[in-house]
């Protein structure tokens, strides 16, 4: 996927989606397209699901029996690009406690999985700190505010269970 290869495969598994976000494909694939911009070629598939499914494949990928917001998983042998996995109960719960439209919230989510697939990580300080930096320029172009601010009267919204 580049910026000129807008083709990012959406899957709405829960129809739900739909009556969150008007415009939800399009949105998705211009958020993508957005956090992919620089980045060799490469598949991308965006599942928006719900908490039960989402809560499955965290258990079994990373033995954690609860359900997060996103879920990343690189194409094997190193093939580039991968799918995202996102939780619409989850994605409401944490945009409602941070103030934060349902769709930016989305669509940061979107490119915090994006930069996982493209190599970027949290584990350390330093890395996180810079994969931060590149989320709030991302969403910035896409007039989204930078989700890292503080904002007085609304909670951190910080995202330690995002992978």
């Amino acid at each position: 996927m580049t910026q000129d290869d807008p083709e990012c495969d959406v899957i709405v598994a829960d129809a739900r989606w739909h009556g969150a976000i008007p415009g939800l494909a399009a949105l998705v694939r211009r958020t993508a397209r957005a956090a992919w911009a620089g980045g060799e070629p490469a598949p991308v598939t965006i599942a928006l699901d719900n908490d039960r499914a989402i809560r499955r494949l965290n258990a079994r990928h990373r033995d954690r029996n609860k359900p997060t917001n996103v879920l990343t998983f690189d194409y094997p042998d190193g093939v580039p690009g991968g799918d995202i996995m996102i939780a619409l109960e989850t994605v409401r719960r944490e945009a409602q406690a941070a103030g934060r439209p349902i769709r930016h919230h989305l669509m940061h989510l979107i490119v915090h999985g994006i930069l996982h697939l493209r190599g970027h990580d949290h584990h350390q300080a330093g890395e996180a700190r810079r994969m931060e930096m590149e989320e709030a320029r991302i969403l910035g172009r896409l007039s989204v505010p930078n989700p890292w601010k503080f904002r007085p009267g609304s909670p951190s919204g910080r995202m330690e269970d995002a992978q």
